[in-house]
């Protein structure tokens, strides 16, 4: 399957690309409510009860365990990008943590009736490339023969067990920091349909593809309470898992949300993935959107591939984060709202002035 010149789309083997394939979060919380209570060990210092993105074991008193897993199918053509992409989007649970990756296992299922190894081969050294820039190994792997293209990473790295940042440390008061611009699921969406265009194909992968190891050195920072990643439940759904897992309610100005411009542009002529619309059924009820036109809600629901950190940090030291971000390179990061206690009604309230 390709184009009429004969190259490879690894897009049109995937029903859904990037993180866009996740499971609707209402349909996994329904999934996960079934598991039995398993074995607790005190060492395990976040498991699943606070919707972390990464399980952490305590090692010693000077060292946890940060263990993740994750992978999916193509957001675009390019194999190398795809791999990159993937990989970047694996380690960023490490990062959310607080912690420093050290090694990585890949994870492959490839139609190998359909794709050429040269082909696969090229999705694994896109995903080489990056561990090489983050300073770890694969180590390891596994591999399938799928329907459909997959890959992904199993990641491991480290913090201390103090500074580890999981979604139940935010407080009321903190300071919210998106640290990448929204928008790459409508991109993905676009490119799917042929209407992005090489310049928007290369900012998508400029933005998946930039690590958020800044979350090492913000896990340091004990002004930082907690951190996690936007993926695929967008903007809303991962600032929401933090509010619960903190019990805490959340405001936030749409006009100072960092926005991938073609991804505007798109989302207002109604460009949006399947995801968009599930994870607004999942958590619509929870939010308040104060004259928020639609394409707005489009942004805030997008799935993010590789999408960036968003952090709650004590007020007096917001802009010290902020100039953080901006001094490894994360020109788009920006103060997006705040968290304040948890009253009855709505959870998260988006204003636009």
């Amino acid at each position: 399957m390709g184009n009429t010149d004969g190259t490879i789309r690894l897009t049109q083997f995937s029903h859904g690309g990037g993180c866009g394939c996740k499971i609707a979060p209402a349909v996994l919380s329904e999934m996960l409510s079934r598991l039995p209570v398993g074995v607790m060990p005190p060492e395990l210092l976040v498991g699943t009860q606070t919707s972390d993105d990464a399980a952490v074991y305590k090692l010693n008193d000077q060292q946890a365990l940060i263990a993740t897993t994750d992978f999916f199918m193509p957001i675009v053509d390019d194999p190398f990008d795809f791999g990159r992409i993937a990989a970047a989007n694996a380690l960023s649970d490490i990062y959310a943590m607080g912690g420093s990756p050290i090694l990585a296992l890949a994870l492959v299922g490839m139609p190998i009736d359909k794709l050429p190894p040269e082909i696969i081969s090229r999705v694994l050294e896109g995903g080489a490339s990056v561990c090489h820039e983050a300073g770890i190994p694969v180590a390891g792997g596994h591999s399938i023969d799928s329907v459909e293209p997959i890959y992904g990473l199993a990641a491991m790295g480290l913090a201390h067990p103090e500074k580890v940042k999981s979604n139940a440390g935010a407080k009321p008061g903190d300071v919210l920091i998106l640290g990448k611009p929204l928008g790459i699921g409508v991109l993905g969406a676009a490119q799917k349909q042929g209407r992005l265009d090489g310049a928007g194909v290369a900012e998508m992968v400029a933005v998946a593809t930039q690590l958020n190891c800044v979350g090492a050195k913000l896990g340091l920072r004990d002004a930082v309470h907690a951190m996690t990643d936007v993926t695929g439940f967008g903007l809303l759904g991962h600032l929401l898992e933090l509010c619960r897992g903190s019990g805490c309610s959340a405001e936030l100005a749409f006009d100072a949300l960092p926005l991938i411009e073609a991804a505007r542009n798109l989302a207002q002529e109604g460009v949006k993935t399947g995801a968009s619309a599930r994870n607004w059924a999942s958590y619509g009820a929870e939010t308040a959107l104060c004259e928020i036109a639609p394409w707005q809600q489009i942004l805030l629901t997008d799935p993010q591939t590789s999408g960036g950190l968003l952090v709650a940090c004590a007020a007096e030291a917001a802009a010290d984060v902020l100039a953080l971000f901006h001094a490894e390179g994360y020109a788009a990061a920006s103060k997006i709202g705040h968290l304040r206690e948890q009253a009855s009604g709505a959870r998260v309230v988006v204003r636009c002035d």
